[in-house]
């Protein structure tokens, strides 16, 4: 049968009406679950909820270790009014930092961890080793000086720590490993290599300039000097002065105001060495003069020689005491690792024959 007009449709069947129901019901109960937390919200409480601080339990070894080197030696390190770091030698109140942080600095102040400041006096330079010895009159209550260890037993991959006072955020810690050993950094404005430098992952920024650099027992092993970065902040290559050149040096400024470097009593040249070394095809240190009276001289070292029939070439050192010296920088390196007095042993070649010498180090001039 056809129905014309729409309206004229029977009333649907009850079961139908009944399905209709049950389906539009559970239509809203699920819009009611989902809408459910925002309406709970809505009438709750409008006060925070109170936590439970959780306890937290011991603190690791490690992180124990590292709070105590902390909190022993931050007395030590100093903060330096040209934004820079050092720290306290001994108890006479001689501070230690770098050479280019009091480079071109007509005075300097020096404020202690517990916030006093002391005008320091200048009491001497080393610019090879970028090291520089500061003095401050402490009359009582004096800060303890940092513990000294060593840096030729140091080995990659143990633990260093820093403190500093980086972009002038005085008295930070941060911590890292021996990334590499008896690294060279060329010195400033053509000076001589800064040699056997440590290197580092610790984070050290402008600012930790002559700060210390402790191993894990909180001793020194080195004087953070410097970083390698296109930026200027940290990028994970940090350099330190080792503590055994600093053992050598620092003690001499305190005594007489400047680093006397052992020597041999001969002159050479860079520029003629590197020449001599294309022309004849080996390594080393061509000596072009013996001064009179040296202990060269003494040991029977020769120089270049004039004759009437040419120039006659002079001794070549090959190594001292067995350490090998391919150029004029790393002799003036080997002879840095000792001290004036030292006895060495060359090995030099003249004439295509190769000899040893003993040699007793003189003051350089």
């Amino acid at each position: 049968m056809a129905y014309l007009d729409p309206y004229q449709r029977p009333a649907p069947d009850r079961f139908v009406r009944r399905g209709l129901f049950i389906t539009a019901c559970i239509a809203a109960l699920m819009l009611l679950w989902q809408f459910l937390p925002a309406i709970e919200a809505w009438f709750s409480p409008r006060e925070a909820a109170e936590r439970t601080v959780m306890a937290r339990g011991d603190l690791a070894a490690d992180e124990k270790t590292t709070i105590e080197l902390f909190e022993k030696s931050r007395a030590s390190v100093v903060y330096i009014t040209t934004a820079h770091s050092g720290f306290i030698w001994d108890d006479a109140g001689h501070v230690v930092t770098n050479f280019h942080v009091i480079q071109g600095a007509s005075e300097a102040t020096v404020k202690l961890a517990d916030g006093r400041d002391y005008q320091a006096a200048l009491v001497g330079t080393s610019p090879a080793h970028d090291i520089a010895v500061l003095k401050i009159g402490v009359g009582f209550k004096r800060p303890p000086a940092v513990p000294v260890g060593t840096s030729a037993d140091l080995k990659v991959g143990q633990k260093v720590f820093a403190i500093g006072n980086p972009f002038g955020l005085d008295w930070t810690l941060t911590t890292g490993i021996v990334s590499a050993l008896d690294r060279s950094l060329p010195g400033e404005a053509g000076g001589p290599a800064i040699d056997h430098l440590i290197q580092t992952d610790a984070a050290i920024n402008p600012g930790n300039s002559g700060g210390p650099l402790l191993d894990s027992a909180g001793r020194l092993i080195g004087i953070n000097t410097a970083i390698y970065s296109p930026s200027g902040a940290s990028a994970g290559i940090g350099f330190a002065v080792p503590v055994d050149t600093v053992m050598r040096v620092v003690p001499q400024l305190i005594k007489t105001g400047k680093y006397i470097r052992p020597a041999l009593g001969i002159e050479v040249d860079e520029q003629i060495n590197a020449r001599l070394q294309a022309l004849t095809g080996s390594k080393g240190v061509f000596v072009l003069r013996v001064t009179p009276g040296s202990a060269a001289h003494r040991a029977g070292l020769v120089g270049v020689e004039v004759t009437a029939g040419g120039i006659v070439p002079g001794d070549r050192v090959i190594s001292i005491d067995g350490i090998a010296v391919d150029d004029v920088t790393t002799l003036q390196a080997r002879l840095d690792d000792k001290n004036v007095g030292d006895v060495v042993v060359l090995l030099v070649e003249r004439a295509g024959k190769t000899r040893e010498m003993l040699v007793e180090l003189q003051p350089g001039v």
